[in-house]
């Protein structure tokens, strides 16, 4: 550990220390192995212990609003260590420690989830369904064909508009081929994602009530995530066999 690090707490925090995020920063500017390796220690004391304490924190107030989405804090946390075998980018790490809350069951697949994300830059909270697959895609625009009002109004609770910054939506310029193009929910099916997403400074992980901020922001979201889930569980479900022509 370089000698200008402090010791961490031995108990892991639900919150971060600026160590950590001057570890981010100094990682933005070495991102290879000859700095990361020697500072392993350091990353999982000032980064990795404290975001799995939160993570548990908030898995256990999810209980409550969102229990399809309870499961282990290692398997909600990402790992440090970035996927370059498809990218150009060959920088091996992620400057930001991220954990994502899947619907039980859909652990293989995309669907409607929360997300938490701290960076040297910003904290980020979001919720919903992004990059779903080809079939979720599918589903969730045709549910949407019969429930976009109930859905709009989801978006429109006050308690939404106050938390979250934007609806994040990724629309189609056109309406998806086999859509009707005047249908009155189209500005919500033409969307290849569905989400909200907030910005915080990223000095809101250093405080005490962090974890109990963000679920503040999943709550809000919940009702929000299970409509959203409702389309993509209905695809999932296996289909029933037809019997000498009965069900």
């Amino acid at each position: 550990m370089p000698r200008s690090a402090k010791p961490a707490p031995a108990t892991a925090l639900t919150y971060f220390r600026p160590e950590a995020l001057t570890f981010l920063r100094n990682l933005a500017k070495h991102n290879d192995r000859a700095w990361f390796q020697p500072r392993k220690a350091q990353f999982e004391a000032e980064l990795k212990e404290p975001m799995l304490a939160i993570v548990r924190k908030i898995t256990d107030a999810m209980a409550d609003f969102a229990p399809n989405h309870v499961r282990p804090a290692e398997k909600s946390l990402f790992r440090i260590y970035r996927d370059t075998r498809f990218s150009s980018d060959k920088r091996p790490y992620k400057t930001h420690v991220a954990a994502w809350w899947t619907h039980t069951g859909f652990e293989k697949t995309s669907g409607a989830g929360y997300y938490f994300h701290v960076s040297a830059k910003e904290v980020i909270i979001a919720a919903g369904s992004y990059m779903p697959e080809k079939e979720q895609l599918a589903a969730i625009r045709h549910w949407l064909l019969d429930h976009h009002a109930e859905f709009r109004k989801l978006l429109k609770r006050p308690t939404v508009r106050k938390l979250y910054d934007e609806f994040e939506g990724n629309a189609l310029t056109r309406p998806p081929k086999g859509f009707p193009s005047d249908h009155p929910g189209m500005d919500l099916v033409r969307c290849r994602q569905w989400g909200l997403a907030a910005e915080l400074p990223a000095k809101a992980a250093l405080k005490k009530d962090i974890a109990d901020v963000v679920i503040r922001y999943f709550k809000v979201a919940a009702p929000v995530v299970d409509a959203l889930n409702t389309p993509i569980a209905a695809s999932l479900a296996p289909k029933r066999k037809v019997l000498f022509g009965l069900k």
